[in-house]
């Protein structure tokens, strides 16, 4: 019998470790060192998923056991118990997970107690693709390629047999605590339905249809066409090997070489979450050092009322405070806001990207380390394959552009509800007197953008020497 460790597979079918054993009693820890870093929103989430999990192991005769404490001293308490063959878990790829994982191979060494490790989370492992030379790629399109074209894994299936703990180490209490228990407040946004049902509807909504205008749809935040699936493969409630099929099945069903290419444009969203994930393996300092080297250190500003008008969606730029608002009423933003707020704190503000990525990081419901921590790099000219730090994104004319009526905008600064459309994209060049009269709670804008388009230029030009 195997002991299978869950941390960021809650889910039974399609996850290597699990189906390594024919026997499996399932364990869940509460570990309070990692606790510290989570946030309300994904604690709120993984509990639920939890507890899907759970059901999911009832239905199939078994159970989940859940226990709090150091799984350097859980693991092999547990494993002794009952008389586990091995411990089994799926590999994480961030410093923090690398090395908790170390501490708990070491403690089952001493315990005698054998202990395999598996890749699960990704399609292809940090480390199988690599430029010709065999280092690790840091930009994306060569990345992609390679990828794209690599033969994919099939889902894997539910082991035969789930073990009761009661059966093997007798009468627990394996109750999930509550977010008060683990010392949370209760998440400020509306948190999404957990669990692999959930996660499997999604999918197939999302490849029924929106899918196939996913290629001309994404960048619009108030089209709805994206899949909403980050949340659940952060949690791993589906297997990504499950979902990559769903969207073969989809391609395989497209009715144009135009839907087909949208399908892959979705595809490509799984590489780049694959690409920053290889690139937290080889880089575990990225988390806080700026991955791409510049002569001189950037000369961030510190600007806390900056900060704090941006955090409550008050900065006076429709786009950017729909996103902030977004952020707080649903602990998820649209991916093409992502990149304007990003924009916005690091080259209007001039804003050290670390306080936006901290900001996200306590308020996302997807918090994902790698993945976000490329976006946010990328976004501040910081980077892999970032965006170069003179083109700097205009926040009036992303929003102009990509939602053109303020239906986004509306929906989440209603202040702004009763005016029209191309006065919310003028916003910044109204007189205040017409910004009064037409929206008098609604501020006008902290920072003047082309002001602060050239600062920034200098502000980079300065630390690249």
């Amino acid at each position: 019998m195997h002991l299978h460790w869950h941390r960021r597979d809650l889910r039974v079918e399609d996850n290597r470790a699990l189906s390594m054993g024919d026997t499996v009693l399932p364990v869940f820890v509460f570990d309070d060192e990692v606790l510290a870093h989570a946030a309300p929103p994904r604690v709120s989430f993984m509990c639920s998923a939890l507890e899907s999990l759970r059901e999911s192991y009832r239905e199939r005769g078994g159970d989940l056991l859940i226990v709090r404490g150091d799984p350097r001293e859980e693991l092999p308490r547990i494993a002794e118990a009952c008389d586990a063959d091995a411990v089994v878990w799926n590999r994480d790829y961030s410093g923090l997970a690398k090395a908790r994982d170390a501490d708990v191979r070491d403690a089952l060494d001493v315990a005698e107690i054998d202990h395999r490790a598996f890749h699960d989370a990704l399609l292809h492992t940090p480390g199988s693709i690599t430029t010709n030379e065999g280092e690790y790629y840091s930009v994306y399109t060569y990345f992609w390629k390679k990828w794209r074209d690599r033969d994919k894994d099939a889902p894997f299936d539910a082991p035969d047999e789930i073990v009761s703990p009661e059966e093997v180490v007798g009468e627990v209490d394996g109750a999930i605590p509550s977010l008060a228990d683990l010392g949370f407040e209760d998440p400020e946004g509306n948190i999404p339905p957990a669990g692999t049902e959930a996660a499997r509807d999604l999918a197939a909504k999302f490849c029924e249809r929106d899918v196939y205008r996913y290629d001309d749809a994404r960048d619009y935040p108030a089209r709805e066409s994206t899949s909403r699936l980050s949340p659940h493969l952060k949690f791993g409630t589906i297997g990504v090997r499950e979902l990559w099929e769903t969207t073969v099945e989809a391609k395989n069903d497209a009715e144009s070489a135009n839907d087909a290419d949208s399908v892959e444009e979705f595809q490509g969203q799984l590489a780049w979450r694959e690409f920053y994930m290889h690139v937290l393996d080889d880089n575990p300092d990225v988390v806080v050092e700026n991955f791409k080297d510049y002569q001189y250190d950037i000369a961030w500003r510190d600007d806390p009322d900056g900060v704090r008008a941006w955090k409550n969606g008050k900065t006076g730029y429709p786009i950017v405070d729909a996103g902030m608002r977004q952020l707080r009423e649903e602990a998820w933003v649209h991916n093409r806001v992502r990149m304007i707020v990003a924009s916005f704190l690091t080259k209007d503000l001039l804003v050290d990207w670390r306080e936006g990525y901290d900001w996200y990081r306590q308020k996302l419901v997807d918090h994902d380390t790698a993945n976000d921590n490329g976006g946010w790099q990328w976004a501040a000219s910081t980077g892999t394959d970032a965006q170069p730090y003179f083109r700097i994104f205009n926040p009036m004319t992303q929003g102009e552009r990509f939602d053109s009526d303020a239906t986004y905008i509306k929906r989440f600064v209603p202040e702004l509800e009763d005016v029209p459309p191309k006065k919310i994209h003028e916003w910044n060049e109204l007189d205040p007197d017409e910004r009064e009269a037409l929206a008098p709670d609604y501020p006008g804008p902290i920072v003047d953008h082309g002001e602060r388009r050239e600062m920034a230029i200098t502000m980079f030009e300065n630390a690249r020497g």
